[in-house]
């Protein structure tokens, strides 16, 4: 069977990455105990962060890993070794999803496992944009909310008129604001004002996705700058255009600009199915992502792979037409 009848036959599945807010004591230790390979990723982890963080992410306490500086590098090496595990089953064969995406910090995971960011790079450059993130939430007092059942330029008007920002766009009845937190409480009333189904205060620390995060974003450029970007190998989705990203170049610009954007998850979403998806796999801590994507399109197959048992499950599935 040559390389491009596997494709084919994996045709239709992009892997999905999630993002902060994912992160639970004892994530990834199923992986650590059952893989070779999938301790390697901890170990290397480890390594480059000159920090244990494996025991953190096995042992605690949660106080710890909730922490921004801690949570984003642990949710991204937790996903990395779900996708080890997952590759090690569907050996010897290798095929290629028809796109990579990730929410937010899962982005960067996506360009990890897309080849656009080496492993260990990539962990000390999301270490330090959680380190930056935290210190810009310490400077000014941010605050999330998901509104539920208003239309996108409903919230927009909102926001225009609070002076908040639109920082994710989950879906089209789920959307996420951002901003200083007395301007967010005059949205939240005015979204309730205006018909919102329901709104929900986020358990951040900031005004993540908005302009609060310029004091981080400053300095993840300066760190983006000091970083080798590579060409993607395969197909990453973008976070804030919902488009293909191809080039060294549009990688960079994407992350030069995210922490300060919008994630447009529904856009990302419908540019997959356009591209052919047919089945997301969300690989990692969680399943948020896939909850979001059931309310995107209900047309879709959705599957979550976060431990030996689920990688060896859904690897078993799609690699029976493979082999022959």
């Amino acid at each position: 069977m040559t390389q491009t009848d596997l494709e084919l036959s994996y045709q239709g599945i992009s892997y999905i990455f999630p993002g902060q807010g994912a992160q639970f004591v004892g994530m990834g230790q199923d992986l650590y105990m059952a893989s070779a390979s999938a301790r390697e990723v901890f170990d290397q982890g480890d390594m480059a962060l000159s920090f244990p963080l494996s025991e953190l992410m096995f042992q605690g306490p949660e106080s710890e890993l909730e922490k921004t500086i801690n949570s984003q590098p642990a949710i991204l090496i937790a996903s990395l070794a779900a996708l080890t595990v997952l590759k090690d089953f569907l050996h010897p064969f290798d095929p290629k999803p028809v796109a990579y995406a990730g929410h937010s910090l899962g982005e960067y995971t996506a360009l990890i496992a897309a080849g656009a960011l080496s492993f260990a790079k990539g962990v000390l450059l999301v270490k330090e944009r959680g380190r930056l993130m935290q210190a810009a939430t310490e400077s000014n007092e941010g605050a999330m909310a998901a509104i539920i059942g208003l239309s996108r330029n409903v919230v927009a008007d909102i926001c225009r008129d609070c002076d908040v920002e639109i920082a994710n766009i989950n879906t089209a009845a789920q959307i996420v604001i951002s901003g200083r937190r007395e301007s967010l409480k005059k949205a939240v009333e005015l979204a309730m004002v205006k018909g919102a189904r329901k709104v929900i205060s986020l358990p951040v620390s900031g005004a993540f996705h908005s302009k609060l995060m310029a004091p981080a974003q400053k300095g993840l450029n300066a760190a983006l700058r000091s970083n080798q970007l590579n060409d993607p190998r395969s197909a990453v989705i973008g976070n804030l255009s919902g488009r293909q990203l191809n080039t060294e170049s549009e990688v960079r610009h994407e992350l030069e600009r995210q922490l300060c954007g919008c994630v447009d998850w529904e856009k990302s979403v419908e540019t997959m199915i356009s591209m052919g998806t047919n089945t997301f796999v969300e690989i990692g801590p969680g399943n948020v992502l896939t909850g979001l994507i059931k309310r995107i399109n209900r047309d879709v197959h959705l599957v979550n792979v976060s431990d030996s048992d689920s990688a060896r499950k859904f690897a078993g599935e799609n690699i029976t037409s493979i082999r022959i």
